[in-house]
């Protein structure tokens, strides 16, 4: 008997487990139906500047390009720099650079050969990283020139006509900065740079449009936008107590009354990664800098006089990213309450499952599904894709939640900033036996062993799961996650040829 209660006992314990995590996880999961529903009530076109500049009254822009060890990209990114339009006189670059290797002898015979055509251009090299890519935006900052301030990271190639479809927007004297949206040229390179361009979609076309169209706050990217000079210096200029100094100002100048301009209709193309540890590596910065951000300002947010519905997306805004703490609670759970409840039947799936699948995964591919669709991407393409992304967003959650744990216990780690490789297409050159490469570590075992959990809990159910068929489609979908992203991890780190310089 005692043993009976036992086991009963612990039974209710998992199951209670289980359904308060995927509870907590539908806060986070329905509110992408928010968003979408924001989307559609407040989308549209571009916003159309307030006036247009006459030219002769054009302000300075300064162009910040940071560097960090970038000798595959760093021609490409000055080189479509300085084809941008706009008056030379009224145009300063900026090369932020912290290189330890040959970066900075590229850097510096790109720019003479520029300067020498009238372009003003320099160098700016630190022999330290003292605040990392924020410290250099902040050294730059205090000698530039420009009223403006445009950044464009290492992987980025703004476009020619990137200023002048920006610019005018800063007529009025309230806006302090402009947002534009992120394209990918290596789209189609690979499964995981496709899925990635998926989910940043998502941020770009769906989030930012509806936060900003909406009155919501929504932040600066690092790149592929434009500040107003004033705004920066109001809000405290570049600090950096997170890893995420961009989302850090963004909501200290927000915070201090400027407005921001979101162009959802001015793409810039960037290069996103091509390696599985490299993305694991900015999806760990981003995760933890977000975290970081909230425990700094969410307090002084809250206390604001802003309105409630600002309020709440800047708590879903920052936070969002302990959903992946929550997901790998789930992922250890989920087997356990499979195997609990192996022979419940249909009228428990409809009465305790189904509504947490449409408010926590349902949610999910509707959100990317409406982003996709929005960029006119092919419908079957969006159907083959949509389980990658959510697998590879779940076998990262791991990596993730590390992030945020070490961000919620104060832990401090470096900067890492994300390789890059100038891969624009599939059959180009091969990656693998360039400098930077990221070494893999030994999450992709801990990865590998959820994977292995849920093989075994697939199992069990086609052994026994006479009622219990349904949850295979969700056990498979977290078992291809996990095995995926640690089987990358593992078998690219094992293709390269060189090792990784210290980033």
């Amino acid at each position: 008997m005692w043993i009976d209660l036992d086991q009963t006992l612990w039974k209710v314990a998992i199951l209670m487990a289980y359904f308060l995590t995927l509870l907590l996880l539908s806060f986070y999961g329905s509110h992408r139906y928010l968003m979408v529903y924001l989307y559609r009530k407040y989308g549209g076109g571009d916003p159309t500047p307030k006036a247009r500049f006459e030219d002769a009254l054009l302000p300075i822009v300064t162009i910040q390009l940071p560097l960090f060890n970038e000798r595959y990209v760093v021609e490409r990114l000055i080189e479509a720099t300085c084809q941008i339009d706009y008056p030379l006189d009224r145009l300063e670059i900026q090369i932020l650079d912290d290189s330890t290797d040959d970066t900075t002898a590229l850097a510096l015979e790109l720019a003479e050969r520029f300067r020498a055509q009238g372009i003003d251009i320099k160098v700016l090299h630190r022999t330290d990283r003292t605040g990392y890519k924020a410290g250099a935006l902040q050294a730059g900052m205090a000698v530039a020139r420009g009223e403006l301030i445009a950044v464009f990271d290492a992987d980025f190639v703004p476009q020619p006509e990137f200023l002048r479809l920006t610019i005018d927007h800063f007529t009025d004297p309230k806006v302090g900065m402009v947002q534009a949206r992120w394209g990918y040229i290596n789209r189609d390179y690979s499964l995981l740079t496709r899925a990635q361009a998926v989910l940043l979609d998502g941020h770009f076309v769906l989030e930012h449009t509806a936060r900003n169209r909406s009155g919501r706050f929504f932040n600066f990217n690092g790149t592929a936008g434009m500040w107003r000079r004033t705004a920066i210096e109001e809000a405290g200029g570049w600090e950096h107590h997170t890893l995420t100094e961009d989302l850090d100002l963004s909501y200290r100048a927000q915070l201090k009354g400027w407005q921001f301009i979101f162009l959802r209709d001015v793409v810039v193309p960037s290069e996103i990664p091509v390696e599985m540890n490299a993305f694991k590596a900015q999806q760990h910065r981003w995760a933890k800098g977000s975290l970081q951000t909230a425990i700094k300002l969410l307090p002084r947010v809250l206390k604001s006089p802003l309105p409630f519905k600002v309020k709440l997306e800047a708590f879903h805004h920052l936070t969002g990213n302990l959903a992946y703490l929550l997901l790998v609670v789930l992922a250890v759970l989920m087997p356990l309450a499979t195997l609990v409840r192996i022979q419940h039947g249909w009228y428990e799936v409809m009465i305790l499952d189904l509504p947490i699948f449409i408010s926590a995964t349902f949610s999910v591919c509707y959100f990317y599904w409406v982003s996709q669709r929005e960029i006119g991407r092919d419908r079957l393409e969006i159907v083959r894709l949509i389980p990658a992304v959510l697998g590879i967003g779940i076998g990262v959650s791991l990596n993730n939640a590390k992030a945020v744990v070490e961000a919620l216990v104060g832990y401090k780690t470096p900067f890492v900033r994300t390789p890059k490789y100038a891969i624009e297409r599939r059959g180009g050159e091969s990656w693998t036996s360039k400098l930077y490469i990221r070494k893999t570590t030994l999450m992709p075992l801990l990865e590998f062993a959820l994977g292995l959990w849920f093989s075994y809990a697939i199992w069990t159910v086609f052994v026994d799961g006479r009622y219990n068929l349904y949850s295979l489609p969700f056990l498979m979908l977290f078992q291809f996650g996990f095995f995926y992203v640690a089987s990358l991890s593992v078998t690219q780190s094992l293709m390269t040829r060189s090792s990784a310089q210290p980033n």
